[in-house]
C-alpha cells in the first residue's frame, strides 16, 4: 500500500536519481566540447594504393584522442562499417551518453 512515509521515500529517491542523471549529462556535455575541439590524426603504414598494412580500430582512436588531451575509452567509439582500413578522412560517433553521442573528425595518413 502507498503511505506517506512511503510515496515520500520514493520521491526523495526519483529526485536523487534525476539529480545524478543530470550531472551524468552534465559531464558528457564538457567532454563533447572537449572532443569537438581535438585534431585527430593517425599516421600509419600504407601501400601505394592507400590501403594501411593493418588496421585502425576503436583502440587505436582512443589512445590518440586521449593522448591529445579528451578523455576516451574504445566502447565509446563507434565503426559502423567495421575497422578503418584505407587512408583518408573518416567521420567518427563517439557515444558519450545515452542521449548524446558526437562525431568527430579521423584522418588517415601513411608515414613517410
Amino acid at each position: 500500500m502507498a503511505t506517506k512515509e512511503k510515496i515520500a521515500e520514493f520521491e526523495s529517491r526519483r529526485a536523487e536519481l534525476e539529480r545524478a542523471a543530470a550531472e551524468k549529462l552534465t559531464a558528457a556535455e564538457k567532454r563533447a566540447d572537449a572532443l569537438s575541439k581535438v585534431e585527430v590524426v593517425i599516421t600509419h603504414k600504407a601501400g601505394e594504393e592507400g590501403k594501411l598494412f593493418g588496421s585502425v580500430g576503436t583502440q587505436d582512436i582512443a589512445d590518440v584522442v586521449t593522448a591529445a588531451g579528451a578523455a576516451l575509452d574504445k566502447s565509446e567509439v563507434r565503426l559502423p562499417d567495421g575497422i578503418i582500413r584505407h587512408i583518408g578522412d573518416y567521420d567518427i560517433d563517439v557515444n558519450l551518453h545515452a542521449d548524446m553521442t558526437v562525431t568527430i573528425k579521423v584522418q588517415v595518413v601513411a608515414e613517410a
